[in-house]
């Protein structure tokens, strides 16, 4: 049996008092200014009808900690209930073994706060880390652009039909509705014929399948159109379902899913994956290392990208950034409002050695921006967006970009306090040496 000593802090004790207090969490909790997400949110909520909500700081606390760890909404109500740290980050005084909250509870708050209170957190996150860094980051910065995958499967017309037809027999058999035909049998064998559609021996059998799921997909659309008659609340996705059925390979602005129509179709030359179905974002990295702004976009060419980039980076900081460089992608522009815009190029026959030097050496800090991307998307949960809608995209964009400056905040923290028992521990030894 192991005894407590004196020394050692009880169950009972505060989670501040348990806690070892360097650790990075421990104090980026400290660091925060959790006050101006109270004053900010305070107001969406109702201040005497209804239940009361959770505290603001435990849930500005958690969708911050959902993107630090990289975990889901499940997975992290059910981590929070076994990680004091985490607890006493989201304003907790004493240990809670139960979950805070239900997960579907996190979807609610981030669609209360919207995209404003979003970015109201990952300025914060600039803000914790401007404390520690001198004024240069807005000397220089650098801008690139990737793709943000949305949580969807490859699409394929075949694939899209077959989720037709599921949707409508599924409204048919909701409301009651008479059906001329089910096809259950015709379409188990149009699965069977669309297998190893690859294989040479199959390939005009499965295309004939195909053809045949289309007919059997715009049939059933129009019968339950016809049978709806006036119920209107199907409007919306029969048209879709319309549109679907008649875009065909070289059509212009395909729909690609059926609960994401707004993804797009993007390649960006990678031979590894031809083509991207999501959207795009453009990430701004000062030259200390932390993200400045970060914000998404359909797929619009790079260059014309970058003003409204400068102006949330402008938003945010309150400063201009006084030198840009991007990659050939954003040619086309100089200057933008007092920022210049540097981009690669064949050296001018009037430049000197050492400008050339100069260049040479900021192109090659410029490619420093792509590791950052690589961590934002394998990390941080850029890789795949699982929140929907074109508002999800952007949530996902500024979660992660914050939790990347809250991760940066934490390690200088700790080299911080490394430095300190260092110089400590050798004053320690002077001292005893002098004696």
């Amino acid at each position: 049996m192991i005894k407590n000593t004196n020394n050692s802090p009880s169950l009972f004790s505060s989670l501040s008092d348990m806690l070892d207090q360097s650790h990075p969490l421990y104090r980026l909790a400290d660091k925060i200014d959790w006050g101006k997400f109270e004053t900010a949110f305070q107001p969406l909520y109702c201040q005497d009808n209804g239940r009361p909500g959770n505290p603001i700081r435990l849930m500005c606390g958690l969708l911050i900690l959902k993107h630090l760890r990289n975990l889901s909404d499940e997975f992290l109500v059910e981590q929070w209930s076994e990680n004091a740290y985490c607890q006493y980050f989201c304003g907790m005084q004493d240990f809670t073994p139960s979950v805070p909250c239900a997960s579907s509870e996190l979807v609610h708050f981030r669609k209360r706060i919207g995209e404003a209170g979003i970015e109201l957190i990952f300025q914060e996150s600039i803000r914790v880390n401007n404390e520690d860094d001198d004024d240069h980051h807005h000397d220089t910065a650098f801008i690139d652009s990737t793709v943000q995958e949305k949580n969807i499967t490859y699409p394929t017309d075949a694939k899209l039909h077959k989720k037709i037809v599921k949707k409508v027999l599924g409204i048919v058999k909701k409301h009651g509705l008479p059906l001329r035909q089910s096809y259950t049998f015709v379409l188990k064998a149009i699965c069977r014929d669309q297998r190893f559609r690859n294989h040479p021996k199959n390939r005009q059998k499965a295309l004939k399948a195909d053809r045949r799921l289309r007919t059997i997909a715009g049939r059933l659309v129009r019968e339950l159109k016809r049978n709806l008659k006036e119920n209107h609340d199907y409007d919306k996705q029969l048209d879709l379902f319309e549109t679907v059925l008649s875009q065909r390979r070289n059509s212009r602005k395909k729909i690609y899913s059926l609960h994401e129509p707004e993804v797009q179709c993007i390649s960006k030359g990678k031979e590894h994956k031809k083509y991207e179905f999501g959207n795009k974002v453009s990430v701004i990295r000062s030259v200390t290392g932390f993200i400045l702004g970060a914000m998404s976009f359909r797929n619009e060419y790079d260059g014309h990208t970058i003003e409204s980039a400068l102006e949330q980076v402008e938003r945010l900081t309150g400063r201009k950034i006084n030198v840009l460089a991007g990659d050939r992608g954003y040619r086309g522009r100089k200057e933008i409002n007092g920022t210049k815009i540097i981009l690669p190029d064949v050296p001018k026959k009037s430049d000197s050695r050492y400008q050339k030097l100069k260049k040479q050496k900021l192109f090659c800090k410029r490619a420093g921006i792509e590791p950052t991307i690589g961590h934002l998307k394998s990390d941080y949960r850029l890789g795949r967006n699982f929140y929907k809608g074109v508002v999800g995209d952007t949530v996902n964009v500024l979660l992660a970009a914050a939790a990347y400056n809250f991760k940066r905040a934490m390690k200088a923290l700790w080299c911080m306090l490394q430095k300190i028992c260092e110089i400590m521990r050798q004053n320690n030894i002077s001292q005893k040496l002098a004696f």
